[in-house]
């Protein structure tokens, strides 16, 4: 796994966590909280007044990936652990991750190339590091494998698995909580959970006020760069279409606002020269202040913890100083941090 040579700027300790969906808290998924950040100032409002803060002619770049259910219990060397299915790779192997059992608390590093990971009557055969090098976040071991498989890894994940979860949440949740209304092909670990506190009654109201969706698919891994690791790779595909929307909305002086991290990176992992054109495909491609985006002038945000490579996105996209500014709002504000958790506007212009 590749490590960033750079570490956010943005300073703070995180708020309370969202230990449950809106809909749990007596909520719908438009009422989370929205924290709006420009140049010009900061307000507070719910996710439903979204139109308010967009303007006819700007794009909103939506990522089309669905949830899977990625984490299933399987055993190393007759013990019990938690196998986490980061991907499924073009030659049928698969990118995985253990956890301790019973509950995935924390990475388990401890594992060795060559060693058999039983999922039922599926095994996978830990062949070595992926992408490459070690990946962990203590500095020795390593987090994330490519196994080769052999059985029915999907009909395992289809009858015994579950979403993915962290310990800050109060149960178990069913996968549907973790679908977006954008989510229409089946392929993230983890939910691309900017897109979920839209509604299609919010999404009509965009649209008839002239703002344009431009739909990309990123199918995300697992959510653990939080220790200076650089996203690994994720597969990508930004249509035509939706190349053109965003080209001719900048052409216009529309703003470009990319609808979370995956979805920012899926456009720029498109951008040639100075326009998006179609592509699809394994990207690399990590964006930082180092190496800034060239189409994205906003992003629709969950809020992300301490350190975290997401963060490095998120400063790139709006600049240190209005991120910083906009973290210690949400932190003396209460608001919510993860998947389940409120949200941010964040536009540079």
């Amino acid at each position: 796994m590749t490590l960033l040579h750079e570490t956010p700027r943005t300073r703070f300790e995180a708020s309370a966590f969202a230990p449950r969906p809106a809909e749990d808290r007596g909520l719908a998924r438009d009422e989370v909280r929205l924290l709006v950040a420009t140049p010009d100032g900061m307000s507070h409002g719910r996710f439903r007044d979204l139109p308010d803060h967009l303007r006819a002619g700007d794009v909103l770049v939506v990522n089309t990936s669905a949830t899977v259910a990625a984490e299933v219990d399987a055993e190393l060397g007759g013990d019990p652990v938690v196998l986490h299915v980061a991907h499924r790779l073009d030659d049928g192997d698969a990118v995985v991750e253990l956890r301790t059992a019973p509950d995935a608390a924390r990475a388990l590093l401890t594992a060795s190339s060559g060693e058999v990971v039983l999922v039922g009557d599926v095994r996978l055969l830990l062949r070595a590091p992926w992408p490459g090098g070690a990946s962990s976040p203590t500095g020795s071991g390593n987090r994330l494998w490519r196994a080769s498989v052999r059985g029915d890894l999907d009909r395992q994940l289809d009858r015994n698995g579950r979403p993915i979860a962290y310990g800050y949440l109060d149960r178990r949740y069913p996968l549907e909580d973790y679908q977006t209304v954008f989510g229409t092909r089946p392929g993230s670990a983890e939910m691309a959970s900017a897109g979920r506190p839209f509604t299609h009654e919010l999404v009509t109201r965009l649209v008839t006020g002239g703002v344009q969706l431009a739909p990309v698919t990123l199918h995300t891994g697992v959510s653990s760069q939080e220790a200076g690791e650089a996203p690994g790779p994720e597969w990508f595909e930004v249509t035509p279409t939706s190349a053109r929307v965003i080209n001719q909305a900048r052409a216009n002086g529309g703003r470009v606002v990319a609808v979370g991290t995956t979805a920012t990176r899926a456009v720029e992992s498109s951008v040639r020269g100075s326009s998006v054109v179609a592509g699809r495909g394994w990207t690399d491609r990590v964006v930082t202040p180092a190496a800034p985006p060239r189409v994205v002038d906003g992003l629709v945000t969950g809020w992300h913890d301490p350190m975290a490579s997401h963060l490095l996105l998120v400063e790139a996209v709006a600049g240190s100083r209005l991120t910083q500014a906009a973290y210690d709002a949400a932190v003396a504000e209460g608001y919510l941090w993860h998947e389940f958790g409120d949200a941010a506007l964040l536009l540079r212009r």
